[in-house]
């Protein structure tokens, strides 16, 4: 039996209020353009975070095959998702933004400049180095640095998903949940005082930042897709955070979790737990999602921010002509084949 281990990112959740439209502003800008499911369904085992009922909902998975983890664009069909009352600043807790990786920071700019209508802002100096701010059209901010794990070479300026950034109210509680999910864990830099890069709306404030890294390492089948995962923790000194989910369901607008590609989830459900981290929700089965399927099981950190993580059971690898992986029949944890995950830009959606 393998160890309890985290291999990567898979995906960051997106709550929208319409999943086509959302799903074709991240693949014609960013790139997330073959899907792993597109579903229609129900909810039932997140009730504890929908009000006690079951919500339908439309959600689809997709990923950059240029590397890093996937979106999973969600919407409830059975209500209206709801936008945050106020608008998150940095500090607030909750998932701040995603962090998107490129080979090439100028010219990633360039492209999403051109593309859209100011969505990117200007290259600023990163306390890790050259990149800038970025806003979907729906108010999500995202963050497009440079990285030096990848997966393939495409002709996309942008990759997928390499990190995240986190607010919380206090950096060493939530270092020491991080240091318990991700083994092992490199802390990149940890500063405080007054930051240049961040937005405006928040000059003259101070704030602690530490960025995290968890470096690639050949485990998992899907782990030289996912590559190297970056957890920026960023904490507010001068004002009270607001909880950015406050008062709202899992599956509205805005960032919903951060979910991880997982291994041996019995073993890491123990080892969690017994370090004070429980699950608040676990699927304890193999659960479908179209033509995919996992268990998954969630938890949060010290501050609610909510930790998707998903041992997945089966994958398509090329959809049009019905070929699943069933990994639960694999020997051992090593990285799939390239060939094999290569496979999957087949089923690319071309707008």
């Amino acid at each position: 039996m393998s160890a309890p281990l985290i291999s990567g990112i898979q995906q960051v959740g997106i709550g929208v209020q319409n999943v086509p439209e959302a799903w074709k502003w991240y693949r014609q800008i960013l790139g997330f353009d073959v899907p792993v499911f597109d579903e229609k369904a129900e909810a039932p085992l997140m009730t504890p975070y929908t009000g006690g009922a079951v919500h339908q909902r439309h959600a689809v998975l997709a990923i950059n095959m240029a590397g890093g983890g996937g979106l999973e664009i969600w919407s409830f069909t059975s209500r209206v998702s709801q936008p945050a009352a106020f608008k998150a600043e940095p500090g607030d807790l909750g998932i701040n933004a995603i962090r998107f990786k490129t080979r090439d920071v100028r010219k990633a700019h360039e492209w999403v400049q051109s593309r859209t209508n100011n969505s990117a802002g200007d290259l600023v100096r990163f306390p890790d180095g050259e990149g800038f701010w970025g806003n979907d059209p729906y108010g999500n901010t995202f963050q497009i640095t440079g990285d030096n794990s990848w997966f393939q070479k495409t002709d996309k300026a942008v990759g997928g998903v390499s990190g995240v950034v986190v607010g919380v109210s206090d950096i060493d509680k939530s270092l020491a949940f991080y240091k318990s999910l991700l083994q092992p864990l490199e802390v990149v830099y940890d500063k405080t005082g007054f930051f240049k890069d961040l937005p405006a709306s928040v000059s003259g404030q101070r704030f602690r930042r530490m960025l995290l890294r968890k470096s690639f390492t050949p485990d998992g089948a899907f782990s030289r897709l996912l590559g190297d995962t970056n957890i920026e923790l960023i904490q507010a000194l001068d004002r009270e955070p607001r909880k950015i989910f406050e008062n709202r369901f899992w599956g509205d607008c805005g960032f919903i979790h951060l979910c991880f590609d997982a291994l041996n989830m019995d073993a890491l459900k123990t080892k969690l737990q017994a370090e004070g981290y429980p699950f608040t929700i676990d699927s304890e089965r193999s659960f479908g999602m179209e033509s995919a399927a996992g268990r998954f099981a969630y938890l949060e950190d010290p501050d609610g921010t909510l930790i998707e993580l998903v041992e997945t059971h089966k994958l398509p690898i090329l959809k049009k002509i019905g070929w699943f992986l069933d990994i639960q029949k694999r020997k051992d944890q090593k990285p799939l084949p390239d060939w094999m995950l290569k496979l999957m830009s087949l089923s690319r959606v071309k707008d």
